[in-house]
């Protein structure tokens, strides 16, 4: 027998509900100092870059496509530089010390400065090195300008060792390894950290993409039991695993 393949229906999204996952432990939450998974999933619900790959049913499989995130639009002006125009009125978390400010060009170039400075000995630093310079050329205007010209340097933007981070955040615990310091733009905003239990998120109702993210939140558990794992979600306890 042959059987036609039925076209998924589209279904429009309905705001609410927490998403249930299970993740590993971050051992910090400082991007800059680890190249740990863990890490960076976990600052994947919380934080954003200046560009991001697409994703979706429209992406056509091994294929990664680049959208804004932070900026609006962006253009090479030469073989080296690059200038990058940034959303405006986007807000960080509305916790201290950011306490909601507007994030600004000199953000940019501060997270940049401090991912590729030799003091902090980021191990990532290599995806990135081409830069030269980092100019905030206004409040919404950033220009990169890098040694030699650099094919991936798009792409490079987008990975997901590239947060933009909180100076303040930096200065008041001297590192961003403590969940406290755990402040970005992103969808989602750390509410709860259980090292080795669990991890909560609550969506942020200040993102600057209007009506998303649409869970309310979202759920971690921490299981380092691959075996344990497979049986919960079998059993209905997580959404993804």
């Amino acid at each position: 027998a042959v059987s036609a393949a039925i076209p998924a229906r589209a279904q429009t999204p309905r705001r609410g509900g927490v998403f249930r996952i299970s993740v590993g432990d971050p051992m910090h939450f400082d991007p800059h100092l680890t190249v740990g998974w863990s890490t960076h999933i976990a600052l994947s619900f919380t934080h954003s870059r200046l560009l991001k790959h697409r994703a979706g049913p429209s992406v056509v499989p091994g294929t990664f496509p680049l959208e804004g995130d932070l900026a609006e639009s962006w253009s090479q002006t030469g073989d080296t530089t690059y200038v990058f125009k940034l959303r405006r009125g986007v807000r960080w978390h509305p916790k201290p010390p950011l306490n909601g400010r507007e994030l600004t060009a000199e953000d940019v170039k501060y997270s940049y400065e401090r991912l590729l400075s030799p003091t902090t000995n980021n191990p990532n630093r290599t995806i990135l090195e081409e830069i030269d310079r980092v100019e905030a050329m206004d409040r919404y205007t950033v220009r990169f300008t890098l040694k030699s010209p650099f094919a991936w340097f798009l792409d490079a933007v987008a990975s997901t060792v590239a947060w933009i981070v909180p100076r303040e955040a930096v200065e008041q615990h001297g590192d961003l390894k403590r969940s406290e310091a755990c402040i970005g733009t992103g969808p989602w905003m750390l509410e709860r950290y259980e090292p080795n239990v669990r991890m909560t998120w609550v969506r942020n109702p200040d993102y600057f993409v209007p009506g998303l993210p649409y869970a309310d939140g979202v759920e971690a558990a921490m299981d380092a039991d691959a075996s344990s794992r497979l049986a919960r979600w079998l059993g209905g306890h997580f959404d993804f695993a």
